[in-house]
């Protein structure tokens, strides 16, 4: 009998998952760890914000998945990931970005939120959906370290 309970402790302790925030894993570890981000990594690092993502902040990131990057027309990414084009890539992903820590609880009461880049996003709730501009939050409150990542489905963009 106590090896069977020891044998059950030990199968819960070998599948428990333990998130990214509770290792300790900041906003750009946790996005990389998480596999469906790497787009988003690779544009961070074009724009040089790896490190202000890295930093105590918090943030929170509404983050377009590698699907919501490959919707983008043709060429776009591509374009915007040449060293040239840094400032209007930094202006797009910093659109993404909220400073402090804004849980899908707060966001449903917000009609929009001041961007680090300066603008402010929309936001709507309805039908126990949220948007952003026109981008649909498909995963809320994956916590950090130094913020919240809000999944979306579409990469959003700043007013020219």
């Amino acid at each position: 009998m106590k090896n069977a309970a020891l044998a059950g402790v030990a199968l819960a302790l070998a599948t428990m998952i333990v998130t990214p925030a509770a290792r300790g894993a900041d906003i750009v570890e946790t996005a990389v760890a998480a596999g469906q981000f790497n787009t988003l990594a690779k544009a961070l690092q074009a724009a040089g914000l790896v490190d202000a993502l890295k930093a105590p902040g918090p943030f929170t990131v509404f983050a377009p998945t590698d699907e919501a990057f490959s919707r983008l027309p043709a060429g776009t990414l591509e374009d915007l990931l040449k060293p040239e084009n840094r400032d209007k890539l930094r202006s797009i992903l910093t659109y993404h970005v909220v400073s402090g820590r804004v849980m899908s609880s707060e966001v449903v009461k917000l009609r929009s939120a001041k961007t680090l880049n300066g603008q402010s996003v929309r936001i709507r709730a309805r039908g126990g959906k949220v948007q952003v501009d026109d981008a649909n939050v498909i995963k809320a409150d994956i916590e950090a370290s130094n913020g919240v990542i809000h999944v979306i489905d579409k990469v959003i963009l700043p007013k020219q």
